[in-house]
């Protein structure tokens, strides 16, 4: 018998027993069990906790010793299946285990497989009550109860069991000013989560991520946790975070597949979103003796109904007093209630029990104690887990040999959660609010934030994906805690390696992964409260130049000047090159041609008097070349299109200089009518930004592309290049691209003499340039417009 004829073997007994198929899980653990792996090999491929799998294989094994008739373990387990399948082929009756012939197991009215989890106790009903509003029709479920009340765990333990494919987690700060903005979120979410590019407006992204949400061949979760902290009094999104409102309208729309269900201590009154609310209280006290035998403790004590009233039966504290009571107490459970009885009886609040514990740790565990507190500081959100490198940088002070018996303390006393198999450590919300407002009462608030700043700084060598970016910037917020603004500049200006293999600035790379509101946000933060420097300045570039892309091109003005007059007070003649040229493009978007063209004569006169400027000299040439050819002067166009086809030649420039300066000579060509010079610059430019997953300019490049199968009267390619170009643009939600890739498709459909499609296009154009103000180019169109509605006269 081999591991595929196993495997459906036991997944038949299981639903013979229980009436449900294996789910994936136990499916990782009967494939590792055949083939002799750990549960940390097991946990690992799976992507759960190695305890959490341990406990799910135990049951496993559990059931079919009652289905096989002999005892099965993870060690005998690929011979006990062997045996049974002999045993069924040698007479027994087929497909009934042979000690229960004549009868089935009925199926686990919660609808899990297995037996209860030794850590999820006295919830059944729970699962059974978030099933039946489901089954309603409720796409979100607000469980909402007091701090550890095991909301999230609860919201998990769900997610874990009832069919999901997978399911997407948002943990909320657990303080107001470090809330993710929906929009990052959404963002994060299309691009790690789906492998879907984001756009650059909130509205579209919300569009695919419903489409996502639509779909028949998953069933997606949506786990929202801590909600309250975006909350004001009355219950309602406090007033930077009120787009989450749309997020959850999205969440709540009666077209999507997926299930949310929100944790919060508070109720969310907003009247414009549909969810039930399923309230949570603590767990009895049959639950608390339960979990209480399961770690080995006594389970009899009478001290549990004691202690399990005075605590409200709140699951957070059952986990830590556990702890205590091994790791401190010997296990006795009535000297712990002894000593600590009267510290509590008066307040049944979770903080007090998370600060009565913080209290023995320091008495008892002085290094675990401010190790603890000193976690506090990290964040948990972007990067909601923390490696163990970053829990040894902060005992820099304690011997190395001393330092794992400091985390195994915390570990050991439930106060730092972790998954051991995957390296990843992070702290409850609640535990967290209490190490940070203790961390931030020492002395030692600013030097803990600089050494997790350093960490974060050396743990990405290079930047090759999302995580990685985010993890870099980690640091930035760290400063940006202690008020040390100038390193938090430095964070986002700071060279990284990356997958590009250019010299880029970390807030560059933030544009290139298209990770826009993240660092929209970070240089709005910071950029009032730097002195006015050339970093300022390049910070100003930078915001200005991502704002051009989404089209907001009066507020890449205001940053492009911002920064030119940071230069000219400095004398830094780099930092004005950059701004000038970046206004150029600004102008150039807007149709302003006549205001470029000087524009960018005045960076080649200043490249012309600065050292290692070369690259921008060459962009300026191109850009000249194009805008001379779009005002018909042929004779200057020409002649900065030679110039930049030979510096082409001797110039190092970026792998995306170099595509932009070859689309704008492509484009110069073909408006001068040299179209096989246009083709062969619109293909070399195709070859760069496919190689470098430049979507933009390849977006670009095939508009061109389309205007010249124009020229040439092949009007159904042009249309399906322009309807390319459009599609990738729309990605990106490139809103200058977009509005010029439609008023080209409505000229080629005039050409065609399709004047309804025609006019929708050069409609659809005038929005777009109508959103940037850009009055140009609305003269533009509507003149086509206009023809066409004369009837081409």
């Amino acid at each position: 018998m081999g591991a595929e004829e196993g495997l459906e073997l036991v997944d038949q007994l299981v639903f013979l027993a229980t009436g449900r198929h294996l789910t994936n899980l136990q499916r990782e653990i009967v494939s590792g069990a055949w083939q002799d792996q750990t549960y940390e090999a097991i946990a690992e491929a799976s992507n759960h906790n190695d305890a959490y799998v341990r406990d799910e294989g135990a049951k496993l094994f559990r059931l079919l010793t009652r289905m096989v008739g002999e005892s099965v373990t993870k060690t005998n387990f690929r011979s006990a299946v062997q045996r049974y399948c002999r045993s069924q082929q040698n007479g027994n009756s087929a497909g009934l285990p042979a000690t229960n012939r004549g009868e089935l197991v009925e199926p686990a009215t919660n609808g899990n497989a297995l037996e209860a989890d030794s850590n999820f106790v006295g919830r059944e009903s729970a699962i059974n009550s978030l099933n039946t509003l489901v089954q309603q029709g409720n796409r979100i479920i607000l469980i909402q109860g007091d701090g550890g009340q095991g909301k999230t765990t609860l919201a998990r333990k769900y997610f874990d069991t009832q069919g999901f494919d997978f399911y997407l987690e948002l943990w909320m700060a657990t303080e107001t000013q470090n809330i993710t903005p929906v929009e990052s979120v959404v963002e994060e979410w299309l691009k790690r989560d789906f492998n879907e590019e984001p756009g650059r407006e909130f509205g579209i992204n919300l569009e695919r991520l419903k489409r996502k949400l639509r779909s028949e061949n998953q069933r997606i979760g949506v786990l929202i946790d801590n909600l309250e902290t975006a909350l004001d009094r009355n219950g309602k999104f406090i007033e930077p975070h009120r787009r989450y409102l749309d997020l959850l309208r999205v969440l709540a729309d009666s077209t999507v597949r997926s299930v949310t269900l929100i944790t919060s201590r508070e109720q969310l009154y907003e009247s414009s979103v549909g969810l039930e609310r399923y309230p949570l209280g603590g767990l009895d006290e049959r639950a608390w003796r339960e979990f209480f035998g399961n770690r080995q403790l006594n389970s009899g004590s009478p001290a549990i109904a004691e202690i399990c009233r005075a605590y409200g039966g709140n699951a957070k504290a059952m986990k830590i007093l556990s702890g205590a009571i091994l790791n401190d107490f010997d296990g006795n459970i009535e000297a712990y209630w002894q000593e600590n009885r009267d510290d509590l009886l008066f307040d049944r609040e979770l903080r007090d029990l998370v600060s009565s514990q913080f209290n023995r740790l320091q008495q008892i565990d002085p290094e675990a104690y401010r190790l603890l507190c000193r976690l506090g500081c990290y964040r948990y959100q972007d990067i909601p887990y923390i490696p163990i490198e970053g829990i040894f940088c902060l005992l820099w002070d304690v011997p190395e040999s001393q330092r794992k018996w400091i985390l195994r303390s915390l570990q050991d006393r439930s106060l730092l959660e972790f998954r051991r198999a995957k390296g990843k450590y992070w702290l409850h919300p609640v535990i967290r609010a209490e190490a940070i407002t203790r961390l931030r009462a020492s002395q030692e608030w600013e030097v803990i934030n600089r050494k997790a700043a350093e960490f974060w700084m050396n743990s990405v060598q290079i930047v090759e994906t999302i995580d990685d970016a985010l993890c870099a910037l980690e640091a930035y917020h760290h400063y940006l805690e202690i008020n040390d603004f100038e390193l938090a500049c430095d964070v986002i200006v700071e060279i990284k390696q990356n997958k590009w293999q250019e010299p880029l600035p970390l807030g560059w790379i933030f544009y290139r992964l298209r990770l826009f509101q993240q660092m929209v946000s970070a240089i709005a933060e910071i950029s009032t409260k730097l002195s006015p420097d050339t970093r300022l300045g390049k910070l100003y570039n930078l915001l200005g130049y991502i704002y051009r892309l989404q089209g907001r091109i009066q507020d890449a003005f205001d940053c492009h000047r911002a920064a030119e007059a940071i230069a000219d007070t400095l004398g830094a003649k780099r930092l004005k090159i950059s701004a000038l040229f970046d206004m150029g493009l600004c102008e150039r978007e807007l149709g302003e041609y006549e205001s470029a063209i000087p524009r960018f004569n005045q960076v080649l006169s200043l490249c012309s008097e600065t050292e290692d400027c070369h690259e921008y000299h060459i962009y300026s040439l191109g850009c000249l070349a194009y805008l001379h050819s779009c005002l018909g002067q042929e004779a200057h166009a020409l002649a900065y299109a030679q110039q930049a086809q030979q510096q082409l030649l001797d110039v190092p420039l970026t792998s995306w200089g170099r595509a932009y300066t070859l689309l704008f000579l492509g484009s110069t060509y073909r408006n001068l009518g040299y179209l096989e010079q246009s083709v062969a610059f619109y293909q070399r430019t195709l070859e760069l930004s496919e190689e470098h997953d430049f979507t933009q300019i390849r977006a670009k490049a095939i508009n061109g592309i389309a205007q010249i199968y124009r020229e040439q009267q092949e009007f159904q390619k042009a249309s399906r290049q322009h309807t390319q170009a459009i599609e990738l643009l729309d990605k990106i939600v490139a809103k200058c691209d977009l509005a010029d890739a439609y008023y080209q498709l409505g000229l080629t459909y005039q050409k065609m003499g399709d004047a309804e499609q025609g006019v929708a296009s050069f409609q659809t154009a005038i929005r777009f340039f109508s959103e940037m103000h850009a009055h140009k180019q609305i003269e533009r169109v509507q003149q086509a417009l206009q023809w066409q509605q004369m009837g081409g006269a």
